[in-house]
């Protein structure tokens, strides 16, 4: 059997309400509320929308111990119009509102490792030696086991949630901002609750950036194997945006994880309604299970190779060697320079047939640089796009570079063509556009999410090669921007703080004049460019 074959990682089945994650259960699918917590009635129908458009776990925010109590309402109110799905609590910054959601008997509660005992982040270097950072954690133990103790009683699993973008200082200055860190931040976490016998734990471990997302869930797996951990995992790309871009960008992390045997439960977390999210989670959990029969066959292994570096190939023309990847339009084929071979991925997983081909080449010592070529045919145009990022997506985040071709009779050559280069930006690889690390909204969004995307991308769309970060709140905000060039960031009510990388410089902007505000910043970086 190949070694690119689908074998799905066999982890702990975990309970979360009605709902079981992990072992040989299906891959659940979840979303998460952009109403206010406290508003119960329209949290209330929009929970019912997610649950009717296929959901099988939601999730709410708690800011403090009100929305906590309120979770509990809301779940009252949905088993009395025929609903149980589970309900997730999300807290950051404030451990009193993860104990009251565990005893107003939510069905799981996600805590931060980055804010649950550290202090929120300040992005400043501490020092610590050996026997205070071993003190430091023996808080985290303090903290954390009165927390698990709540649970077991209650019955409430927890997802140990780690972002990219809300590392503690603690952790960022140890192991810096690094897949390394993420990984560290949450085994503390596992390790406390390993020793006091408590294993209804569900991890994600995200970012915007899908390159980072892929090498760190990978590094989280071979950890938790080295020490004999099983916990099931929740994937998703933070902050991935709307529209095709935010589809694609999932696809491609999500998907590659997916297509590797990682990955319980997912969420394609867009800028959009939260019941519209739920179909394209779907829609890559049904590819996916197409490419074996072998579901839940325990005979995933984990690699040591996190990050695979780009595959060492000859130079033919402009394509190989350390040429950018090069997108090959199916009525250019006649046009690809000799020496050149392509390679058609065929089957149910054809990137696996893809990379099973190219290995044998490598084998017998044939380093020529090759076209990766899939057709799709036959399919509508969404199906194209995002079986196309899954698969491609892994090929490129597998260090196959040379050249990509992707052919469909469902689309013109030129929607094509746009489809690869959108493709090649979600694995940073060319950027050929706007990207907008934008988060999906929730109830600590501090204005319409999806009407203030629109408006920045409206104004700043022409720009190239120019990252933007559009974020709700202040949780994740600031540190996801790190991996943006810009940010435009909720602050208060009605108010937006604009940001260069992790740095505010303007404060508190009224919403009606921000748009405005942050144009005229951009030209004062000298990045603005006339439509």
């Amino acid at each position: 059997m190949s070694k690119y074959s689908y074998k799905r990682r066999l982890s702990r089945q975990v309970p979360i309400g009605n709902v079981s994650i992990g072992g040989r259960m299906p891959i659940a699918l979840q979303s998460m509320t952009n109403t206010s917590t406290n508003d119960l009635s329209a949290s209330v129908e929009q929970c019912i929308r997610i649950a009717e458009a296929g959901g099988d776990i939601v999730r709410l925010t708690a800011q403090g111990i009100r929305e906590a109590a309120n979770i509990g309402e809301i779940r009252q109110e949905l088993r009395k119009r025929g609903y149980d799905i589970p309900l997730v609590a999300d807290v950051h910054f404030n451990p009193k509102a993860a104990f009251a959601s565990a005893e107003a008997g939510v069905d799981k509660v996600r805590i931060n490792p980055g804010n649950f005992v550290d202090p929120g982040r300040t992005f400043i270097k501490l020092e610590y030696n050996d026997e205070e950072y071993a003190g430091e954690l023996r808080k985290i133990e303090e903290a954390f086991v009165p927390f698990i103790d709540t649970c077991r009683r209650h019955n409430t699993a927890i997802r140990i949630g780690v972002n990219h973008g809300s590392l503690s200082d603690r952790i960022m200055s140890r192991y810096g901002d690094t897949p390394a860190g993420m990984v560290e931040s949450a085994m503390e976490f596992l390790r406390v609750a390993v020793r006091h016998d408590f294993f209804n734990i569900v991890i994600s471990i995200k970012a915007s950036n899908v390159v980072i997302m892929v090498e760190t869930v990978r590094r989280l797996v071979a950890a938790m194997e080295a020490e004999g951990m099983d916990f099931p995992i929740h994937l998703g790309v933070t902050e991935a945006g709307d529209g095709e871009d935010g589809r694609i960008k999932s696809a491609v992390g999500i998907g590659t994880l997916l297509s590797e045997g990682i990955g319980d439960t997912i969420r394609v977390s867009l800028s959009e309604a939260p019941e519209n999210e739920i179909p394209v989670a779907k829609a890559l959990v049904d590819y996916i299970a197409g490419f074996s029969e072998t579901n839940g066959d325990s005979g995933f292994k984990s690699t040591s190779d996190f990050s695979p570096k780009r595959r060492i190939s000859e130079t033919a023309g402009n394509i190989g060697g350390s040429n950018p990847v090069v997108v090959i339009s199916p009525l250019e084929v006649a046009s690809v320079p000799e020496g050149v071979t392509l390679v058609t991925g065929s089957g149910k997983n054809p990137a696996a047939d893809i990379l099973d081909k190219v290995s044998r080449m490598d084998n017998e010592g044939k380093n020529v640089p090759v076209v990766a070529c899939i057709a799709y045919d036959n399919l509508p145009k969404d199906e194209v796009k995002l079986r196309a990022a899954t698969d491609f997506g892994r090929l490129l985040l597998s260090g196959l570079q040379d050249a990509i071709m992707i052919q469909s009779n469902s689309m013109t050559d030129d929607e094509l063509y746009s489809l690869a280069l959108n493709i090649l930006q979600a694995t940073r690889l060319r950027f050929s556009h706007t990207e907008y690390i934008a988060c999906p909204g929730c109830g600590r969004t501090l204005f319409d999410l999806q009407s203030t995307l629109k408006a920045v991308r409206e104004a700043t769309g022409h720009l190239k090669n120019l990252k933007i970060g559009v974020m709700g709140c202040i949780v994740n905000g600031p540190g996801e921007m790190a991996d943006a060039d810009y940010g435009y960031v909720g602050a208060a009510a009605g108010h937006v703080s604009l940001y260069r990388g992790k740095e505010c410089i303007r404060k508190n902007i009224p919403q009606s004049e921000a748009i405005e505000a942050l144009v005229s910043f951009l030209k004062e970086e000298g990045v603005w460019q006339e439509p």
